[in-house]
C-alpha cells in the first residue's frame, strides 16, 4: 500500500523543524560574533549581519592569560583521554572475555558512575583537593576528567570487545602470538571505530567541564578555556560581542574535531551501543 502524502511528508518537516532549532543557536552565536556592537545592542535584532567586524575577536584573544589557558585545555584534556583509554581497554577486555566473581557488580558499578550527576560532589571534591594541597594545579583536574568520562568509555569498550569473536584471537595464539600480541595485532585493529567514539566524547566531555575547573583553579595561570568565558562579565555589563568571539573560538576544535571523526564516530558509537 502507498504511503499518502501526509505520512511521507510529515518526518521531513519535524526533521527540518528540529534541525532548524538545534542549529539556530549555533548560527546565532557565529553571526553575533562578527556583528559591530552597535547591531548587538539594537533592539530590533539583525538576522543576517552586512557589517562584519573581528573586532570582538581580537578583544577575546587579547584577554590575559590566553594562550596559557589554551595550553591548559589542551593538556588536561588530552591527558584524561588518553590515561582513561588505556585503562578503559584493559578493563573492557578484561569485562568482555573473563568470568569471574563480581563481574556483574562492576558492570551495574559502571552504569550507576555513569547516571550519577558530578555536580553533587563538587563541595566534596573541593575538600579533597584543598586538603591534599593541589589546587590550582592541572593534576587534579586531569585525574577527575578522567575518572568522569571512564565509566562510559569501559561500557562502550566493553561492546566493541565482546563483539570480536574469540576464535580470531585463538587463531592467533595458535598460530604462535602470545596473548598480548593477539590483542595488539589482531584486537586492537578492530576496535579502531569504538576508540573514535570514546576519545571524542571523552574530549568533549573535558573540554567543556567547568564548574570544577571554575571551582579548584582560582590562578589565573592554571586556569582553562571555560572559565575564560566568564571574564567578559564584569560590574559594568556583558561584552556580548567578545563572549560569543570567545565562544565560537572555543567551539572550532570540537567541531573540528568531530568533521573529521564524524563517520567512525557515529557507527561506533551505535555499535557499542548494541553489541555485547
Amino acid at each position: 500500500m502507498k504511503r499518502s502524502w501526509f505520512g511521507r511528508t510529515w518526518p521531513n518537516v519535524v526533521a527540518v523543524v528540529l534541525f532548524i532549532g538545534l542549529v539556530f543557536p549555533v548560527y546565532w552565536m557565529f553571526a553575533t560574533a562578527f556583528k559591530p556592537t552597535g547591531d548587538i545592542i539594537s533592539e530590533d535584532p539583525v538576522w543576517i549581519p552586512f557589517d562584519v567586524t573581528a573586532e570582538h575577536f581580537k578583544t577575546a584573544v587579547d584577554a590575559d592569560h590566553f594562550w596559557q589557558m589554551v595550553g591548559n585545555s589542551v593538556t588536561v584534556t588530552v591527558l584524561a583521554v588518553v590515561f582513561s583509554l588505556i585503562i578503559a581497554l584493559l578493563s573492557a577486555f578484561a569485562l568482555a572475555r573473563m568470568r569471574f566473581k563480581g563481574r556483574r557488580g562492576f558492570i551495574i558499578g559502571f552504569m550507576l558512575a555513569q547516571m550519577a550527576p558530578w555536580e553533587v560532589m563538587v563541595i566534596s571534591i573541593y575538600m579533597i583537593v584543598r586538603d591534599a594541597e593541589m589546587l590550582n594545579s592541572l593534576v587534579p583536574l586531569t585525574l577527575f576528567y578522567m575518572v568522569m568520562i571512564l565509566p562510559f568509555t569501559i561500557l562502550t569498550l566493553r561492546g566493541f570487545v565482546a563483539a570480536v569473536p574469540k576464535e580470531l584471537e585463538e587463531s592467533a595464539m595458535v598460530d604462535g602470538c602470545t596473548r598480548m600480541q593477539a590483542f595488539r595485532r589482531i584486537i586492537l585493529p578492530l576496535l579502531a571505530p569504538g576508540l573514535m567514539s570514546t576519545s571524542l566524547f571523552g574530549f568533549i566531555t573535558a573540554w567543556n567541564e567547568f564548574p570544577i575547573a571554575m571551582l579548584v583553579n582560582k590562578d589565573p595561570e592554571s586556569k582553562t578555556l571555560p572559565t575564560w568565558l566568564t571574564s567578559f562579565q564584569t560590574v559594568y555589563g556583558d561584552d556580548w560581542g567578545a563572549t560569543m568571539a570567545a565562544s565560537t573560538i572555543f567551539a572550532i576544535p570540537i567541531l573540528l574535531l568531530f568533521v573529521f571523526l564524524q563517520r567512525r564516530a557515529v557507527s561506533g558509537l551505535t555499535d557499542g551501543a548494541v553489541k555485547g
